[in-house]
């Protein structure tokens, strides 16, 4: 790879998780992001929430209150490796209408710690996430046409998406969604979704690297990340 010196190799990607099976698709799109951001130079924090044990349970002592809250060991470990990334990638797979709810408890406990409703209210920017960039990948076993007759990807969009921009003040927001991830699920397909992965791991790079206006002007940017 050549490096351009306009280009920071100092940024860094959060990388988040959430699917039990180790050899799952959702694994498989983690992994595949992070190679292609390590290639780019930038950095990953990968954090698997069911191979940590994540307990997504959040408890009244935790609660945004008026009082101090008080944190327990996971949070405080989590928010230190997660401090400072540039990029939030959210990867997990579509259960009854929603994200898992570990990764539902993680925004609640981590992204929410120290987060006053007030503040959710007024979208300031939080230190942990705020002026950050929220990218998703989700997965499903129904058909998007099918997930669209239902209104998921307006309605995930919304309720999730949306919602953790404007609460948490940051950037912006993208998301990928794979249908048809079922057991069997064809190579040639798998590889044309990792294909797609690496290809947005590299757009986002780039998006970080030099700036939206910039990318905008001048796409052929993202092509240096591929070098």
């Amino acid at each position: 790879m050549i490096v351009d010196e306009r280009m920071p190799t100092d940024r860094r990607h959060a990388v988040i998780v959430c699917h039990p099976d180790p050899s799952s698709f959702n694994h498989a799109i983690a992994h595949t992001y992070r190679d292609a951001v390590r290639a780019t130079g930038q950095g990953v924090v990968l954090r698997d929430l069911y191979a940590i044990g994540f307990d997504p349970v959040l408890t009244a002592a935790e609660r945004p209150t008026d009082r101090i809250a008080t944190y327990r060991q996971d949070v405080l470990d989590e928010i230190a490796a997660i401090e400072g990334c540039d990029v939030f990638v959210l990867i997990y797979p579509i259960w009854f209408g929603t994200p898992p709810a570990m990764l539902k408890g993680y925004v609640e406990r981590v992204f929410g710690a120290g987060v006053h409703p007030d503040a959710l209210q007024g979208r300031a920017r939080t230190s942990l996430l705020g002026g950050r960039r929220l990218l998703s990948f989700s997965t499903s076993a129904a058909s998007k046409i099918w997930l669209d007759e239902q209104g998921q990807g307006i309605g995930l969009n919304s309720v999730f998406d949306q919602y953790i921009v404007h609460a948490f003040g940051m950037r912006s927001q993208e998301h990928r969604r794979f249908a048809h991830i079922v057991p069997g699920l064809s190579p040639h397909l798998a590889r044309g979704y990792l294909e797609e992965v690496s290809a947005q791991a590299r757009r986002t790079c780039a998006q970080v690297a030099f700036g939206d206006e910039a990318l905008l002007s001048d796409p052929g940017l993202i092509a240096q990340m591929a070098r």
